[in-house]
């Protein structure tokens, strides 16, 4: 590829595309390439290499025909063809191998422009012999083949031209000819290529018409939107870069010279791209708009983009002057079956299989649906794909968004829309069922491309037109999917919705599966754990209750477990993980209470238990939870225990196993692909252990894909984190200012978020900056105030490292006494709690000031004591700075 097509994008069938091009040019010789079976080609006879010099088109100028025939008519290029480089090429080869080439495509794809670039850039291999026959006026298919005599000066003796006299007219003449907009007459057009493909040796044919012409030896092309931004993408720079964005600043460039867009701009920009499915002649729409409305404004309004997108140039032809006009042009050729088909897919917000179609369009028979839909492919309406194995198809949204209107036309919207809601609760109900007997793998390959339907068919269920009590019953049934996808945001919008819409006679089961994932959703939202959460939780379990539903009687206490422990309060959540295993009968639910009980004792300063806790949830032989109950509780348990294990092994002095711990949390997390487990994988284990360990390289790394995941999902909890996280990594770097400002901001937004679990740690961090910083004095108010929250909610993990800091600080006060009293206090705190690299931290300290007042012999005696617990990570920053302590303390 390197050496014969460098620098080119080469399909896979490229090379078989030049074979069937030099058999062609070897006509009766085409023998001479053979193929060899399972190894490629060959080329037999006897040759010689020559020397060519050739001139540009064999000295033939491009504007003048041999024969005596007129000149070209193709029109010389007016504006660059933006994002059809690669296309340009590949239809070109498809025309040096090819007789007969169509290009076919949806309305305003761009199919023509491709198509004269292609022309133009091959006319020198026709010596200047391409003529346009522009089909479009043409309203008689009968007047197709005296339309061509005309456009390349034939003279034909009769009354009446047909394809077959002009093709015998054209005769062994070597001549290329573009069909161009063939669908309203695609017979007569087909009759018209298949006539020159069969008579005319010499001469080649390329049409655009969005349906294919069926005839023997054609070659399709279909012409493919624009790339448009992805909307997982962010940066100004990666955005702009895609055709579709690029065409769009073009064209808003041209009717405004001066346009320089910002970074809303740019964002509206992509949004536009998005939502207009890369379709040229709509962004060219919606770029001349743009250029007296604004790109915010265009993007806020593309709801009703058949009224906003009319600005079309006046040269155009009239179906390319409104885009509402490009999609007439099609609708209006169809047949009243296929026109009706069309517009009932229009509900389908995504892909679709023929099940769903024949669920929602159930008074034809199959093999009609299959010819519907068949035809709506060939004709560009419907774009078909094969996924997983099962054919499926969908609508471009531009295609859709017109289908809908023309069904509200037809009266019919009300009637679709609700059997694809019935729909999409069948599925709902189907997709419960399965998830206890398909993988996690296989469940989401199944349905988490329903999605985008199920979210139609809700969207519907809650419109002035729509049907409140399947709006209710198709939120309950996409909880699942929200949960897995880590779509918190979006599942909490549409649960208070649905919680609002609902009236007293709703089951009082609907309403209590509701307010569990609201309560859920919301901890990872703005709003955080606030009383409302407990409250919620509190509704949940007291309905639970009433109607003895196990299931969501353990989710409400995990919720309340869930809630005590964001709130700092360990003591009680460690309670609430008890009262969870009282009542949890299977080996899962008992895993659960497990790891609740591991994270409490955790926080509460018991590393020992909370290990035992957690590395039990790993050993318990039990199958895979029910998905709705993994969904219930967010999280595969056995990932969610190994999540907080590498900090647990860091604290009792396993720095090595904690990394290694840590980076096989986060390898199999992202394997897993649930974004809420990536999270906590990385903000609980990776982030916290790599900073702990001094480990600036894998801090960063991790940091970034923190931050990352949770702007991607929205999660605000984990967003907060990474700010704080990030902080303390700056400031690793010395970039101190930079990193207690990010701090600060992470340590606010998690206030925001009425989440203290982690709260704590990370103004532990802010103190060790400050301190970093020079400002003692703000350090020591924090820590003291910490000291204090400590005391009163036992919260004890940090509890040596708060007292190291009160010893620091207090050190570059120049109380010596009271420093050396803190340094003691947190060395028996943590020899207490049997976490050797907070003691080993303490131990450099108190070194360090023994060193200062003349006591080196017992300052060697402390830091070797320390040192002696510890059996690997000799090159963390901790372990090293001790080392080389104690060899200076020998020294002295």
């Amino acid at each position: 590829m390197e050496r014969v097509w460098p620098g080119a994008s080469v399909e896979e069938n490229t090379l078989q595309v030049h074979i069937s091009a030099l058999r062609k040019a070897l006509g009766a010789d085409r023998g001479l390439l053979k193929t060899a079976s399972g190894r490629g080609y060959r080329l037999t006879g006897d040759w010689s290499r020559q020397e060519v010099i050739s001139t540009s088109s064999d000295g033939v100028d491009p504007a003048v025909a041999p024969d005596g025939w007129s000149a070209s008519n193709l029109p010389l290029s007016g504006v660059d063809l933006i994002g059809r480089a690669a296309a340009v090429q590949y239809v070109g080869n498809l025309l040096s191998a090819y007789r007969a080439v169509t290009l076919t495509g949806p309305g305003g794809i761009g199919k023509t422009r491709l198509a004269l670039e292609v022309a133009r850039a091959a006319l020198p291999a026709f010596h200047g012999a391409g003529w346009l026959v522009e089909l479009a006026p043409l309203s008689d298919p009968g007047l197709v083949p005296s339309a061509v005599a005309r456009i390349i000066g034939l003279r034909l003796s009769g009354d009446e031209a047909s394809a077959e006299s002009v093709a015998r007219a054209i005769g062994a003449r070597q001549f290329l000819l573009v069909f161009d907009n063939c669908e309203h007459v695609v017979d007569a057009a087909a009759a018209m290529a298949e006539a020159i493909v069969r008579l005319c040796p010499r001469a080649t044919v390329l049409t655009t018409s969005r349906e294919i012409l069926r005839i023997d030896g054609e070659q399709i092309y279909r012409v493919a939107p624009l790339d448009v931004p992805s909307s997982d993408q962010s940066e100004s720079d990666e955005l702009l870069r895609c055709s579709a964005s690029a065409l769009f600043l073009a064209r808003m460039r041209a009717s405004n010279s001066a346009f320089v867009p910002d970074g809303s701009d740019v964002s509206a920009i992509a949004t536009i791209c998005r939502k207009l499915d890369g379709i040229p002649l709509a962004i060219e729409f919606a770029a001349a708009r743009a250029a007296t409305l604004g790109v915010a404004q265009v993007a806020s309004a593309l709801n009703d983009r058949f009224g906003l997108l009319v600005s079309g140039r006046r040269t155009a032809l009239p179906r390319h002057q409104t885009l509402r006009a490009t999609f007439d042009w099609s609708y209006d050729l169809l047949p009243e079956g296929e026109a009706a088909m069309l517009c009932r897919l229009a509900v389908f917000a995504g892909h679709f299989t023929l099940d769903a179609v024949t669920a929602v369009i159930d008074d034809l028979p199959e093999h009609r649906l299959l010819d519907g839909i068949a035809n709506l492919v060939a004709k560009s309406l419907i774009v078909a794909e094969l996924r997983n194995g099962t054919a499926s198809y969908r609508l471009l949204d531009t295609i859709r968004h017109y289908g809908l209107e023309k069904l509200r036309d037809r009266g019919e919207l009300r009637q679709v829309a609700r059997r694809h809601a019935d729909y999409c609760l069948t599925l709902c109900v189907r997709a419960e069922a399965e998830s206890e007997t398909r993988t996690d793998a296989e469940w989401l390959a199944v349905y988490a491309g329903h999605l985008d339907n199920m979210r139609a068919a809700v969207e519907w269920g809650f419109s002035p037109d729509g049907d409140t009590e399947i709006g209710v019953a198709l939120t309950v049934g996409i909880v699942p999917f929200w949960f897995r996808l880590s779509l918190m945001k979006e599942c909490r919008g549409r649960i208070e919705q649905a919680l609002a819409a609902a009236g007293a006679e709703t089951d009082a089961r609907v309403i209590m599966r509701l307010r569990a994932a609201l309560a859920a959703a919301l901890l990872y939202s703005e709003k955080g754990a606030t009383p409302e959460v407990a409250e919620a939780w509190a509704n949940v379990l007291a309905i639970a209750e009433r109607l003895d539903d196990g299931e969501h009687r353990l989710w409400a206490r995990w919720g309340l477990w869930n809630h005590r422990l964001n709130h700092g309060a360990f003591q009680e959540s460690l309670l609430m993980a008890q009262r969870f295993s009282d009542v949890a009968t299977n080996p899962g639910d008992l895993a659960i209470g497990d790891r609740m009980a591991g994270i409490s004792l955790h926080f509460l300063g018991e590393q020992a238990a909370a290990r035992q806790h957690l590395e039990s949830v790993l050993r318990r032989r039990y199958e895979a939870a029910p998905r709705s109950r993994m969904i219930r509780l967010q999280y595969d348990q056995k990932l969610a225990a190994r999540a907080y294990l590498p900090r647990i092994l860091w604290l009792q002095g396993f720095p090595d196993q904690a990394m290694r711990a840590a980076h096989r949390v986060v390898r199999d997390a992202l394997a897993d692909g649930h974004a809420l487990s990536i999270c906590l994988a990385l903000s609980q284990a990776a982030c916290s252990v790599a900073l702990l360990a001094g480990d600036v390289a894998a801090a960063d790394r991790f940091v970034a894909m923190l931050r990352e995941r949770a702007a991607a999902y929205a999660l605000d909890l984990w967003r907060a984190e990474g700010r704080c996280h990030e902080g303390i990594l700056r400031v690793m770097r010395g970039d101190v200012a930079v990193g207690l400002r990010m701090f600060r901001a992470g340590a606010d937004e998690l206030l925001d978020t009425n989440t203290g679990m982690n709260h704590a740690g990370f103004l532990i961090g802010m103190a060790g900056a400050l301190i970093v910083a020079g400002d003692c004095t703000q350090a020591l108010v924090l820590v003291s105030g910490m000291l204090a929250r400590s005391d009163r909610a036992e919260e004890r993990w940090f509890r040596p490292e708060l007292l190291r800091l009160s010893g620091e600080c207090r050190l570059c006060a120049g109380e010596l006494e009271a420093a050396e009293a803190s340094f003691r206090q947190s060395l028996d705190c943590a020899q207490r709690q049997e976490t050797p690299s907070w003691a080993l931290r303490t131990a450099i300290g108190l070194a360090g000031l023994l060193r200062t007042t003349g006591r080196a012999e017992e300052a060697r005696t402390v830091l070797g004591h320390v040192l002696g617990q510890f059996t690997e990570g000799f090159e963390t920053a901790d372990l090293r700075r001790g080392r080389s302590l104690i060899g200076l303390t020998q020294v002295e």
